[in-house]
């Protein structure tokens, strides 16, 4: 079981805390991974793209002109794919990307992103976030503080509106609930913050 240090938002050292090996302490699945950040991906694509078939464009009714006898190619249709303003062969048309992943490819996927933030030093843990008031210039000074910069993700136990208003502002920082965790926004950023409840928690739901 391995330890890391629990920070105050002056970047000061509080205490320790032991991580739970089934959660943070896995070797990283690339495949898993990947598997489930492709699927969330794959379901933010709107899919509503579309081209119109011969069927679909206006015109096109009467035969060009006779099959035989003018020495040009034969047509039926000006509609035709060749003909500019025809319809398009084999285009794109409506469709949903999103397929299913099982929750305990999912949970495996959490773990594995956790563990590997801890294998490359990128996870940092608060005890927790104190906002009296929402206060972007404050939540500047924390992550100062706490030595992160550059694209962050900052996951709190609970929906705490001072601390959410406080950081939603700064360039290359999300900050979200235990509840809306995920592998994508576990993966994409240089630092992870958790607060210590929301690491606890993190630890209930996926061990």
């Amino acid at each position: 079981m391995s330890k890391i240090e629990i920070k105050d938002t002056t970047g000061k050292k509080v205490s320790d805390k032991d991580l739970s090996p089934e959660v943070f302490g896995i070797e990283p699945n690339v495949h898993v991974m990947h598997h489930v950040v492709k699927s969330q991906n794959a379901m933010l694509r709107q899919g509503t793209h579309a081209t119109k078939t011969r069927g679909m464009v206006s015109g096109g009714g009467k035969k060009p002109w006779r099959q035989k006898g003018t020495g040009r190619a034969r047509q039926g249709s000006i509609r035709s794919s060749q003909w500019v303003g025809g319809g398009t062969v084999f285009g794109p048309s409506p469709r949903n990307y999103a397929f299913r992943v099982n929750k305990k490819v999912v949970k495996l996927a959490m773990r594995s992103a956790l563990s590997a933030k801890v294998n490359d030093n990128e996870l940092v843990i608060v005890d927790k976030f104190s906002f009296d008031k929402p206060s972007t210039k404050e939540a500047v000074k924390v992550l100062k503080a706490l030595g992160v910069e550059g694209k962050v993700c900052i996951v709190i136990a609970e929906d705490d509106l001072n601390t959410y208003l406080s950081f939603r502002n700064i360039p290359g920082v999300i900050v979200m609930n235990t509840q809306e965790a995920n592998t994508y926004d576990l993966l994409d950023n240089t630092s992870l913050v958790l607060t210590e409840e929301a690491a606890s928690r993190l630890e209930e739901v996926l061990a």
